[in-house]
C-alpha cells in the first residue's frame, strides 16, 4: 500500500513554526490518504474508552481487561491527537483489504472477580470504546445494560464479545467503517461468586462492500449508524432572533443617539456663539451634560498599564476567533481528522502574540506610560498565567484518574516550547514595533491639571447596572447559538455550520459596539468622566452571562458527572466567559473612544 499527502518531509526544517506544523502530523485539512491493494493489511488502533456522557472524561481502551497483545505498541500521534485524549495503539484484529472474515477468534481469556466487577462498573456508567482504521473512528458501547420492572426488579449486564466490522470501500480506498452487535448476544456478567473466574472468547466478522461514494466527505451525514449525533440542523430562531436584536440596537443608535447628539451639538454650539464675546474665562458656567466635562472626559484612567494589556489580549483574541472561524469556511478543517481545530488554535495563538504586544505597547505609549517592558510582561501573562493555573488543576485531576486527557510531559514541554520560542518572542517584538510607531494620544480637547468633582449619579447609572445591560445584550443575541456551541464542545454533536457561526460572531461584536456607545453616553450626560474602565466592563460582562449559562447547562441540559469532567467543565468554562470578556471588553473600549473622539471634534472650543 502507498500513502499520499503526508507532509512529515517538513521534519528536516527548523523553524519553531514548523516543528509545530510537523508536531501536527498534517497540516490543517490535509487529509492523508492511503491506498491498498486485495489482501493488504489494514490496521486496526484501538483508542479509548469512556463514559458517554461525560466526554472528556476517557482512558485507554487497554486499561479495561480485554484482549491485549503482549507488547502494546503506539501509534506516533499529532499534538491536535493528543489534545484530544487519543492514545492509539495496535491491536490484535486482523483485517486484510476487501477479505470478508466469518466469527474468527481474537482471544481466549479468564477473568477474575475483581476484572468482572471492572466491566460491570464501565457497562453500568456507559462506557464506550473508540477503534481507527485509516482515520476512521468507529465506536460502540462495551456492553449491554437491562433495567425492566418494579416488582420484581430486574438489572441485567452483558458484556459484547463479539464484534461485526463493516467497511466499505471504493476502489484502492477505505470510504467508511462502522461496527455492529445488531445480531449479536451479550455474554451475562451476573451470578459470579467472589472466588470463580469467568471465562470469554472473543471473536470478530469483517465485511467489506463496495460503495459509488469517491470520497469519505461525499457521503451522506448521519450514514454511520448515528452513535454519536453527526450535524446540527440550521437554527432560523436564533438566526432571525439575532438579526432583530441586531437591527434595534443599530437602529437605535443611529437614530435616537445621532438626533440627540445632533442637537446637542446644535445648542452647545449656538451657546457657544451667543457667549464667546463676554464669557471667554467662565466657559463652564451655564453648561451641562457631556460637554461641560470636554477638559476632563480624555484625561487618563488609573492602571493603564493593565488596561492596555487587556486591549492587546483582547485584540488578539478578535484575531484568533477570527482565523478560526475563517479557516473553518475554507474546509481547511477535516472532519476525520482528529484534533484538527486543536492544532490550528495553538499555531494561530502563538502567531497572533505579536498583536497583543503591538496593540498593548502602542496604546500604553500613547497615553503616556513609560514601563514599556512591564507592560510587555504584564500582556504576555494576562491570558497564559490563569491557563496554565486552569490547565495544572485539571491535569492533575486527569492525571490522578488515569485519564488519557491527562497531556504527556513530552507533549507539555512541546507546548512550552513553542510558547517560549514563537508566542513570547512575538510578543516582545510586536511591542517593540507598537512602542517605536506610537504617535501622541489624539484629543481633541485639552486636559485640565485638576480634575472636575463628579456629581452623584442615580442608581441606574451605576457601573452595576451598565455591566447588567451591557452583559445581557449581547448575550441575548447568541444564547441559542451558544448551545449548539456547548453541545459541540461538552456533547456529542459535531458543529458544521461555520457560515451562521461567522454571522453570529459579527452580530455579537456590532451589538458590544452598538451597546458601548450607548452607555457611554447615558454617562457622559451624567457629567461622569470616568469612561475607560466602564467601557471595557461593561461590555465585557458578556463573559459573566456566559458562565453562567454554563453552570444552567452543566446542570439542565447535560447528563455529565464525576470529578473529572465537572472539573474540566468548569474549569474551561471559566476561561471561556475570561476569553470573552477580553475580547468584547476591547471592542467596547475602542467603539466607546471612537464614538467620543467623534462628538467631542464636532464640538466648537477655544
Amino acid at each position: 500500500m502507498t500513502v499520499v499527502g503526508n507532509p512529515r518531509s517538513w521534519s528536516c526544517q527548523w523553524l519553531p513554526i514548523l516543528i509545530l506544523l510537523l508536531s501536527t502530523g498534517h497540516g490543517p485539512g490535509v487529509e492523508g490518504v492511503t491506498h491498498y491493494k486485495a489482501g493488504d493489511p489494514v490496521i486496526l488502533y484501538v483508542n479509548k474508552v469512556g463514559p458517554y456522557h461525560n466526554p472528556q472524561e476517557t482512558y485507554h481502551y487497554y486499561q479495561l481487561p480485554v484482549c491485549c497483545p503482549e507488547k502494546i505498541r503506539h501509534k506516533s500521534l499529532s499534538l491536535g491527537e493528543v489534545l484530544d485524549g487519543d492514545r492509539m495503539a495496535e491491536s490484535l484484529y486482523e483485517i486484510h483489504f476487501r477479505e470478508n472474515v466469518e466469527k474468527r477468534i481474537l482471544c481466549h481469556m479468564q477473568l477474575s472477580s475483581a476484572q468482572v466487577e471492572q466491566l460491570r462498573q464501565a457497562i453500568e456508567e456507559l462506557y464506550y470504546f473508540e477503534f481507527v482504521v485509516d482515520d476512521l473512528p468507529i465506536r460502540g458501547f462495551v456492553g449491554y445494560m437491562e433495567e425492566s420492572g418494579f416488582l420484581p426488579h430486574s438489572h441485567k449486564i452483558g458484556l459484547w464479545t463479539h464484534l461485526d466490522f463493516h467497511l466499505e470501500f471504493h476502489g484502492d480506498r477505505i470510504i467508511f467503517a462502522n461496527v455492529s452487535v445488531r445480531d449479536v448476544k451479550p455474554h451475562s456478567l451476573d451470578g459470579l461468586r467472589p472466588d470463580e473466574f469467568l471465562g470469554l472468547t472473543h471473536t470478530y466478522s469483517v465485511r467489506w462492500s463496495e460503495t459509488s461514494v469517491e470520497r469519505r466527505s461525499d457521503r451522506r451525514r448521519g450514514d454511520d449508524g448515528g452513535f454519536f449525533p453527526r450535524t446540527l440542523e440550521i437554527h432560523w430562531l436564533s438566526i432571525i432572533n439575532s438579526m432583530v436584536l441586531v437591527f434595534l440596537l443599530v437602529g437605535f443608535v443611529a437614530v435616537i443617539l445621532m438626533r440627540v447628539l445632533r442637537n446637542d451639538l446644535a445648542r452647545y454650539n449656538l451657546d457657544e456663539e451667543t457667549t464667546s464675546a463676554g464669557s471667554g474665562d467662565d466657559f463652564d458656567q451655564g453648561d451641562n451634560g457631556w460637554k461641560i466635562i470636554h477638559t476632563d472626559v480624555f484625561r487618563f484612567p488609573p492602571y493603564r498599564g493593565l488596561l492596555c494589556a487587556v486591549l492587546g489580549v483582547g485584540a488578539q483574541f478578535l484575531a484568533l476567533g477570527t482565523g478560526i472561524i475563517v479557516m473553518a469556511l475554507l474546509g481547511m478543517f477535516n472532519v476525520h481528522r482528529h484534533g484538527a481545530i486543536n492544532s490550528a488554535a495553538i499555531l494561530l495563538y502563538a502567531l497572533t502574540c505579536c498583536i497583543s504586544g503591538y496593540v498593548s505597547s502602542h496604546f500604553y505609549r500613547q497615553i503616556g506610560g513609560e514601563r514599556w517592558v512591564w507592560n510587555i510582561i504584564l500582556t504576555t501573562s494576562l491570558f497564559s498565567v490563569p491557563f496554565f493555573l486552569t490547565w495544572s488543576v485539571v491535569n492533575s485531576v486527569h492525571w490522578a484518574n488515569g485519564s488519557t486527557q491527562a497531556l504527556p510531559a513530552t507533549t507539555i514541554l512541546l507546548l512550552l516550547t513553542v510558547w517560549l520560542l514563537v508566542g513570547f518572542p512575538l510578543t516582545v517584538i510586536g511591542g517593540i514595533f507598537g512602542k517605536n510607531n506610537a504617535s501622541p494620544f489624539d484629543a481633541p480637547c485639552r486636559t485640565k491639571n485638576i480634575a472636575r468633582e463628579i456629581p452623584p449619579q442615580p442608581w441606574y447609572k451605576s457601573t452595576v447596572i451598565h455591566m447588567t445591560v451591557g452583559g445581557f445584550l449581547p448575550f441575548s443575541a447568541i444564547s441559542v447559538e451558544l448551545y449548539y456551541i456547548f453541545a459541540t464542545v461538552w456533547g456529542r454533536e459535531q458543529y458544521t455550520l461555520y457560515g451562521i457561526l461567522f454571522f453570529v460572531f459579527a452580530i455579537l461584536l456590532s451589538v458590544g459596539a452598538c451597546i458601548s456607545i450607548a452607555l457611554t453616553y447615558f454617562q457622559l450626560s451624567g457629567e461622569d468622566y470616568r469612561w475607560w474602565w466602564r467601557s471595557v466592563l461593561s461590555v465585557g460582562s458578556t463573559g459573566v452571562f456566559i458562565f453562567l449559562y454554563s453552570v444552567f447547562y452543566y446542570a439542565r441540559r447535560s447528563n455529565m458527572s464525576g470529578a473529572v469532567q465537572t472539573v474540566e467543565f468548569f474549569g474551561y468554562s471559566l476561561l471561556t466567559g475570561y476569553v470573552f470578556f477580553l475580547m468584547l471588553g476591547t471592542i467596547s473600549f475602542f467603539s466607546s473612544l471612537k464614538f467620543i473622539r467623534y462628538i467631542y471634534v464636532n464640538l466648537k472650543m477655544d
